[in-house]
């Protein structure tokens, strides 16, 4: 338990951060209906299940023009 406490420090950002983009990222594919790729159901999973690089993915590749 004391080795955590040495990775606190790093570790709270990063959840921090994984949050905050997965919740945008659920945000904005519940609010729109055309995608560049995919789905509504396919994105919400790529964003909840793969973490950091799911959001990501959805901004950059996902999300349509309007």
């Amino acid at each position: 338990m004391e080795n955590l406490h040495d990775y606190l420090p790093i570790l709270i950002p990063l959840i921090v951060l994984q949050l905050g983009l997965m919740i945008a990222a659920l945000v904005h594919i519940f609010r729109h209906k055309s995608y560049r790729m995919g789905n509504r159901i396919l994105w919400g999973i790529i964003s909840i299940f793969i973490s950091i690089i799911g959001p990501v993915l959805y901004f950059t590749l996902g999300r349509s023009e309007e």
